[in-house]
């Protein structure tokens, strides 16, 4: 598959690139991504931590006052849900929510992902540098190009002028190679992959 680099701005650049299929011209499947979705989220979660019940807490079971006579009711331990200090009645238990997913579905998902914004929404750009490494300077180049939901991957690292000018632009993300993920891409409306991106991308799902 060949794309036109472009420019920043969105301008059409000098040069084409060859996308391979294997990656980028797959016909994405609704449920590959979104299991892969769900498994990351879910894997974001903490683990909900658990209440004390009555079996849990450590008091006395030795009963207490008289059976009669005593003008209270009888009881018989001081880990009763009633009592300061004992165990909660019906607490929440531990759950955990970390999900395994078979590591062939995470790659497929990931290639589906970047193949679904290679038919709308991929943008290829020769680099990150920037003349004015300014969030000015890059704001305008968007607005220009019409982007505003924007993910932006490098190569090995990203480019450290162009990620201290997208810092506080609102709805601009940017990655290295190695964090693209299912989730990201397809949260947001337009991916902008460096040739570096590319390369770091297709090496990683061939080699």
């Amino acid at each position: 598959m060949k794309v036109k680099v472009l420019n920043l701005d969105g301008s059409a650049g000098k040069a084409d690139i060859e996308l391979s299929d294997d990656v980028f011209g797959l016909e994405p499947r609704a449920d590959i991504l979104h299991r892969v979705v769900t498994w990351q989220l879910e894997n974001r979660r903490g683990t909900a931590r658990a209440a004390r019940e009555r079996s849990d807490v450590a008091r006395t079971g030795k009963k207490f006052g008289r059976q009669k006579g005593g003008g209270t009711a009888r009881h018989g331990d001081r880990k009763a849900p009633i009592f300061i200090g004992g165990g909660k009645a019906h607490g929440p238990r531990r759950r955990d929510f970390n999900l395994s997913l078979n590591k062939k579905v995470r790659s497929l998902g990931l290639k589906m992902a970047l193949s679904s914004k290679a038919k709308n929404g991929l943008v290829v750009v020769d680099s990150l540098d920037m003349k004015d490494a300014k969030t000015k300077a890059l704001s305008a180049q968007f607005a220009k190009a019409g982007w505003s939901k924007v993910l932006v991957i490098d190569g090995e690292a990203v480019n450290e002028g162009f990620a201290r000018a997208s810092a506080n632009l609102a709805g601009v993300n940017v990655l290295p190679a190695v964090g693209a993920n299912v989730y990201d891409i397809l949260k947001h409306d337009t991916l902008v992959l460096t040739r570096a991106a590319v390369e770091k991308l297709e090496a990683r799902f061939n080699g």
